[in-house]
């Protein structure tokens, strides 16, 4: 999407198939990020899980993630719904307030 687009500075046609977490995310975080989105899968959702990113360009950039499983109208699991959201400048003034 376009936010996706505007966060990571790859565009659409960049990102398209590949898969998010072999080539976006970092090696340290690859496991728990691949275990949250599967448990979404799977019906057990996952709020406020934070995971560095990088861009592009290689600037990293704080991800807090939402996943929630969707479902059909019998309640099947049909796959599951990502928000993300960038939280890189909230994080640099936690940072920032615990130096002071």
């Amino acid at each position: 999407n376009n936010k996706a687009a505007e966060i990571t500075g790859f565009t659409s046609k960049e990102v398209l198939g590949r898969d998010l977490v072999q080539d976006f995310i970092t090696e340290e975080f690859k496991a728990s990020v691949k275990e949250v989105l599967d448990d979404a899968l799977a019906g057990k959702e996952a709020a406020n899980f934070e995971f560095p990113l990088y861009t592009k360009d290689k600037r990293r950039v704080d991800v807090l993630l939402n996943a929630t499983t969707r479902r059909d109208v019998a309640g099947n699991s049909v796959g599951m719904i990502g928000v993300g959201q960038d939280i890189t400048e909230r994080k640099q003034v936690e940072i920032e307030k615990t130096r002071v």
